[in-house]
Order: C-alpha cells, then structure tokens, then sequence
C-alpha cells in the first residue's frame, strides 16, 4: 500500500527551498546538474532496464561527442525520427551538448510529409528509426534522397550530410552508423562537442506544428523556455519528490517532452515511457513502475476506464493525471477518481508556440472546472513574473478580425505573453508577424477569461481541430481529396467525440454524374496522411445543400452541426 503524498502546500515549499530567484540555463547544464544532485536516482523506466541520472548524463556527452566527430556544429540543426525509445532521452540532450538545435519530427508522417519537413528545417545530421508499425523509415528516406546511405542527402536535401540509423523495427541497413557507433565514436574523441558558447537564450528546438497555409511550421525555442515552463508545471500541480510519470505520449510532442520528461527532472522523478498505448499495457506499467502520475488525452482516460484490467491491477501508487488536447465529460472524472484512484485531476491549454501548457486547473479544484474550464494561468514560483502574481503568464482576448485587445472578460480571439513563447517561426517571417504582435501571441483560438481567472473556449477562429490529442490541418487533407477524380468541393472538418476528442470528417460534393467510393476515399487518405489525420466518416451531399455567405463562401463552422444531424439520423 502506497502512502498519500504530502499535503499540496508542503510540496511546493519544498519545490522552493534554496531559490530566490530564476536562474536561466541551457538544456545540456540542466541535465549536468540533475545528474550531480541525484545521480543514481532512476531517471528512465523501462520495462528491460533502468537509466539513472548518471546514466543519461554520461550517454548524452558521449553521443554529444559523437556528434561533433561527424561534424556538427554550434547553430546545426539534427533531425530526429524516433518514438519514446529510452535513448531518445540521452540523444536530445546530447544535441543541446553539441551546440545544436533538436528537430523532433513527428515518427507517423508518410513520405510526402517527411520530406517537406526535412527540406524545411535544413538539417544536418539525420538520427532516425528504421520503422515504427507499419511505416518504413529507411524506405522512406530512399523514395526522398535515392543514396542517402553513402551521399547524405544529395540534391534532394543538400544541407544533409549523415544519416544515423536506429535499428528498431529493422531491418537496419548495413554499412550505416548506427546510434550504438554514434556513441562508440564519441568514446574514441571524446571532449569534441562544444557547447561553451551557447547561452539560455540561444535557438535550442524546432517542434513543427500545424498552420493554417497548408504547410507544417517550425516553432523554434531556446533553452530556458522549456526548463522554465516545466518548473512552472511542477509547481503548480505541486509534484512531491520523485514523481513518477507514464506516458504514451509522443516527446517529438510539447506535451510529452516538457510536462513529462523535463518537468519531473526538476524533483529529481522518473518517466516510464511506453512506445504505443495499450490500455492493458499502461495499467500493468503502473503496476511495475509504481507511477504515481499520468500523462494523458481523454481518449486515453476513457480506454483506461474501459478495461477489465483497472480492477485486477495494484493501482495503488497513482493519484494524479494531467489531461489536455480536449474536454472531457465530469463522468470521466467521477469514474477516474473511483477507478483508478486519481485524486487530483489537472486539464490545461496550450500551444507548442507557448512551450507547452500555460493553464492548468489547479489539483485541488472541483470537478466542473476541470470540465467547464482549461484552467487559470500557471503559478510558476520562481520562474513566474512577479507582476503577474507569480503566474507564468498574461492572457487576454483580442478582436478577431482587427486583432485589437478588448476588455477584460469579453470573448474574442486569446492571445497571451510571457517569457516561455516562442522565438519565431523558423525561416518563416510572415507566419511570425501574423502570429506574434507587439509582445503578444495570437493563438487563432476564441474564449474569454473569466472572473476567477480561468479560461474558458467557445471555439477556433481557426479550422483546425484535435484528434486524439493531435492537431490536424484541414486544409493539408482538402487539397489531397480534392485533387481525386470526381471531386467537386471537399471540405474537412472536426466533429465532437467523446473518445477522440474531435473526430475527423469529410463533407465532398462530387461532381456531376460521379459515383465516389467511401471506402476508396478513407484509403487514399489512410496511404498518405499520418494515422491522426484520417478522417473517420465521410458525408456527400449536392452544392445546394452547403451553408454559404451571401457571396458565396462556405461558412464551415455551420457544416459542423449539419453533420451532426445527419450522423444522428443515419445511427438513430
């Protein structure tokens, strides 16, 4: 039987012990002094092994090394492709070590995807999987720079110089590095990286996230964002000694990478990272690893509930989960607290161009804020503003068409400012100016805070929707479908699910005379696009029957409730 944590105020004064002030520091000196403070402490969790704080701080600077031995230098970006395999953690220190910038890209894109990303982000070095499930990323790399083996990426990606393989899912190739010799190599010239001349400041990840001009765009962070802001989230759920934290989800994500893996660094805690969600694996992870923390979407909660296993497993050591990407009902809260024993619920709002979460509810609310709120501005302690209050951030609303502040407590479009956002956009200027104005930085989502200092969101100015907890691009899916045969009109949107969050959905006008295939469409889709942007239906219908404006435009947000009622007539 476990014993409750300490009470929520204790935990954060012993957060607070020895600091006055924030001191800003870089990803690669983090690390260095988390390793000297609690060294042996496990700091990796998997179910074959364990990585100590020692262990991770030794790999990092081998590879680090390794990485200078191929050439990598302060300012070069290096990609990486990897799911939550533990030596991701060493590899995106050992990036910071080198001096260089980490882009994490998202493991489920498809070719096309990978591609544009990869010549976008001008990496340098490639550290990738072989596969994950279904998805060859070895093949894939042969269909984007035929030779990439022996030539890096050729006239395809020129700035490209080496691939590092990882061999899971194999089969490797043979002749490649390997991660296992990136390290090797960094043994035999060891004290090559240099990360001497970059500061908390400095450039230190480019996370790409959805946009609304049909290409994906880099946020570009430096290295005391993502610290700061995971110390804030430590603080403000109050994380006692050696949180223990499970997780599914992805650390090319914000949410895995900053409110998992850094946040519990900063109280010397864990992570049990899982490569994919099973919910029978997750209940006997928690088991083994004694997780008192989860990390989660709705969709996962729900599984959770779902399973037989909730009931046979010692549950024991959890009581907190943190849930964001989307709302959940107050019952899966309620059945959350009686099933799985999570005593203290926290949803919060957020944007990768944010550093992650920048509201959360507090442990300790009641269940309808939890459900009718994403949460107050986070209490940062130390690493909030003093002006502020101690929260890490300010939000306010703005017209949505004129962009211009409005009063407290009116809806409009939330912007935010705070010393966690992002730099800009990398090598995208003008995406930056839209996005970033005068200190503030529009998130394309409408709400209003209320009197009590909590969020609440009424919609998105933008058409960009969440399924199962990933931000899909409408536009991106549109311009694939429409291009098929038979295709008129074809417009993507995101309708309310209890499981997904928002499940994608195609409305298409075919084109006079055209016979379109459901099925065909979904498999098209299904060839191309990462598994979360798939739509999970498709509606057909005439021009005539599509909401328009007296010019003409298609008011997409009435498709919304027009699916609903077809989906509800077609299932009651």
């Amino acid at each position: 039987m476990t014993t409750a944590p300490p009470p929520i105020a204790e935990r954060r004064r012993v957060l607070e012990a020895g600091r006055t002030s924030w001191e800003p520091t870089t990803l690669g000196r983090f690390l260095a002094t988390r390793a000297e403070r609690y060294g042996d402490r496990p700091f990796v969790l998997a179910d074959d092994r364990t990585l100590t704080y020692r262990d991770v701080d030794q790999w990092a600077t081998e590879l680090a090394d390794g990485l200078a031995a191929l050439g990598v230098r302060p300012g070069d970006r290096v990609g990486i492709i990897m799911a939550n395999h533990p030596e991701l953690v060493p590899l995106k220190f050992a990036v910071a070590r080198a001096g260089a910038i980490a882009v994490p890209f998202n493991y489920l894109y498809k070719a096309n995807e990978l591609a544009w990303v990869l010549r976008q982000s001008t990496c340098s070095v490639l550290v990738t999987m072989c596969s994950f499930g279904d998805l060859d990323h070895l093949g894939m790399l042969d269909e984007i720079a035929p030779g990439w083996e022996t030539a890096g990426g050729g006239t395809a990606l020129p700035e490209l110089r080496r691939v590092v393989q990882f061999p899971a899912g194999g089969p490797a190739r043979a002749g490649v590095l390997t991660l296992d010799g990136l390290r090797e190599l960094g043994r035999a010239e060891p004290g090559g990286a240099d990360d001497s001349s970059r500061g908390p400041g400095d450039d230190s990840d480019i996370v790409y996230t959805s946009g609304t001009t049909g290409s994906p765009k880099g946020v570009v962070l430096t290295h005391d964002a993502p610290i700061r802001t995971a110390y804030a989230s430590a603080h403000h759920r109050a994380f006692e000694d050696g949180r223990r934290m499970l997780f599914s989800l992805p650390c090319y994500h914000m949410f895995g990478y900053i409110e998992g893996l850094l946040a519990v660094m900063h109280v010397g805690g864990a992570v049990a990272l899982r490569l994919t969600f099973d919910p029978a694996d997750h209940l006997a992870a928690i088991e083994r690893h004694r997780a008192t923390d989860l990390l989660a979407v709705p969709t996962i909660t729900v599984a959770l509930l779902e399973h037989p296993d909730r009931f046979t497993r010692d549950l024991s050591s959890l009581f907190a989960i943190l849930s964001a990407a989307a709302p959940a009902p107050p019952w899966v809260w309620e059945r959350a607290r009686d099933d799985l024993g999570l005593t203290e619920v926290s949803t919060g709002y957020g944007m990768t161009e944010t550093s992650a979460s920048m509201t959360f509810t507090l442990p300790d609310d009641p269940i309808e804020r939890q459900t009718q709120t994403v949460g107050c501005p986070k209490f940062g302690g130390v690493a909030g503003v003093a002006e502020w209050g101690g929260r890490e951030c300010l939000y306010r609303t703005a017209d949505p068409v004129t962009g211009e502040l409005l009063p407290e407590g009116e809806v409009g479009e939330l912007v935010s400012r705070g010393p966690t956002q992002m730099s800009r956009y990398w090598d995208q200027p003008e995406e930056t100016a839209r996005t970033m104005r005068d200190g503030w930085l529009y998130s394309g989502d409408l709400g209003y805070v209320d009197d009590d200092g909590y969020l609440r969101l009424t919609g998105r100015r933008k058409e960009l929707y969440k399924s199962g907890g990933e931000l899909v691009m409408p536009k991106e899916i549109e311009e694939l479908v429409g291009a098929l045969p038979g295709v008129s009109q074809v417009y993507a949107i995101g309708l309310p699910d209890e499981r997904w969050g928002e499940a994608g959905c195609l409305w298409i006008v075919p084109e006079p005379g055209a016979e379109l295939d459901e099925g065909e469409i979904l498999q098209v889709c299904r060839d191309n696009l990462a598994q979360f942007k798939v739509p999970k239906r498709v509606i057909f219908s005439t021009a005539a029957e599509l909401p328009t404006t007296p010019t003409g435009k298609v008011q997409k947000f009435l498709l919304v409730g027009q699916a609903l009622e077809r989906v509800a007539a077609a299932t009651g």
